[in-house]
């Protein structure tokens, strides 16, 4: 089977990551990874090939597109994109589209993925299964009708499988999507998708950081890093406030925080001993396999690895719309994590949650949660191709 797998990110990474832990479960298979956002280091399985449209990334309060290379017009880049795209798919010739989000979300993109996807109806390219591939949770809309009516009639157009990468045991589309009883197609939960820590990787970090076991490590991490400095900020001022003997704290500010921001972030943390700062790791999880305790938001990827390795996890959810706190309140119900509300970020307010959450200690025991979302995913493809 081939399969040609749509994926934009536009502000963080979490997209792109849950994108690339399905293409690598379809490793019996050839998979085209079709990406248009900002770069993102990672390394792909040999069934897996990259193709990278021109980039484009959103602001801050996702209302306008802008170009990611200095000089070109958005309208140009639009351009090249859709025909690069429509080239793409000839030369490929899936035998399925697994498109990530659209038509949920990523609507400022319909002027390449429409014209596609009517191709594709046409038989334009002969027989191509088209699936959307969804997150757990949708972010709510300013006319909230008229999106879920613009969703259902692309869905039941184009579109021949909805896969949920959820649980409904803890998340159903249905409580951030009305209309679900509308759509005509399968609608299937395949479990939320996540990495999942190869054994013994957490023990083998802290040895190679020279960690003995009585000695505490807690990671901060905001993802990609557009939003979420100031959790980075108060975690920092917190830690030198603990007291704790010999413990260490790892801080990634992600790829794409602002230099002005990194630079001060900077600042603080050599001004603290026993902190190391980095923008990225390709380790996340076995930083979080190997810590007494994660502080991040509350995006899916990151919640999923603190699922998956158990380690004590305070959040801090992205407050711009409620899918962060949505997920963060399920997640809390279940035990397996703490909200931080704003007026915990105060450092000596958050040195006392730290503490709490790290004598609480890690949870254990298998996750309360369907994780194979990878797999389940991969399965229910190969059945729709067949």
């Amino acid at each position: 089977m081939r399969v040609a797998y749509y994926c934009q990110h536009v502000l963080g990474m979490g997209h792109f990551f849950r994108s690339l832990e399905i293409a690598k479960a379809l490793a019996d298979h050839e998979v085209d990874l079709i990406s248009g956002g900002p770069e993102v280091r990672a390394e792909l399985p040999p069934h897996v090939s990259l193709f990278r449209l021109p980039g484009l990334m959103m602001n801050d309060d996702f209302s306008e597109l802008y170009p990611l290379e200095p000089g070109r017009s958005l309208e140009e880049v639009k351009n090249e994109r859709a025909r690069l795209l429509s080239e793409r798919f000839l030369l490929f010739s899936p035998d399925l589209f697994l498109v990530e989000l659209f038509p949920f979300g990523r609507n400022q993109f319909s002027f390449e993925l429409l014209p596609l996807l009517q191709d594709i109806r046409d038989g334009h390219f002969g027989p191509v299964k088209v699936v959307c591939s969804l997150r757990d949770i949708l972010v709510e809309k300013s006319n909230q009708e008229k999106y879920e009516a613009r969703v259902v009639k692309r869905l039941n157009e184009f579109f021949n499988l909805l896969a949920v990468h959820a649980d409904p045991a803890l998340l159903r589309l249905d409580e951030t999507f009305g209309s679900l009883d509308r759509v005509r197609i399968p609608v299937r939960y395949t479990g939320f998708v996540t990495t999942k820590p190869r054994s013994g990787a957490g023990i083998a970090l802290r040895r190679e950081l020279g960690l003995e076991p009585s000695q505490k490590l807690i990671v901060a991490s905001i993802g990609g890093g557009k939003v979420g400095g100031r959790l980075l900020f108060a975690a920092l001022q917190a830690f030198a406030r603990l007291g704790l003997s010999g413990a260490r704290m790892h801080v990634f500010s992600g790829p794409y925080m602002e230099a002005s921001e990194f630079l001060a972030l900077e600042k603080l943390a050599s001004a603290i001993p026993s902190v190391i700062l980095e923008h990225f790791t390709d380790r996340f999880l076995d930083y979080l396999d190997a810590a007494d305790l994660s502080l991040s938001q509350a995006g899916y990827n990151t919640a999923m690895n603190i699922l998956a390795t158990g380690v004590p996890a305070l959040v801090w959810p992205f407050d711009q719309n409620h899918e962060q706190r949505l997920r963060a309140e399920k997640l809390k119900q279940l035990g397996v994590l703490g909200i931080l509300e704003d007026a915990d970020l105060e450092p000596e307010r958050l040195a006392v949650r730290m503490a709490q959450a790290m004598e609480a200690g890690r949870r254990s025991g298998p996750a309360p949660v369907d994780l194979d979302g990878a797999a389940n995913t991969a399965r229910l493809l190969q059945d729709l191709a067949s």
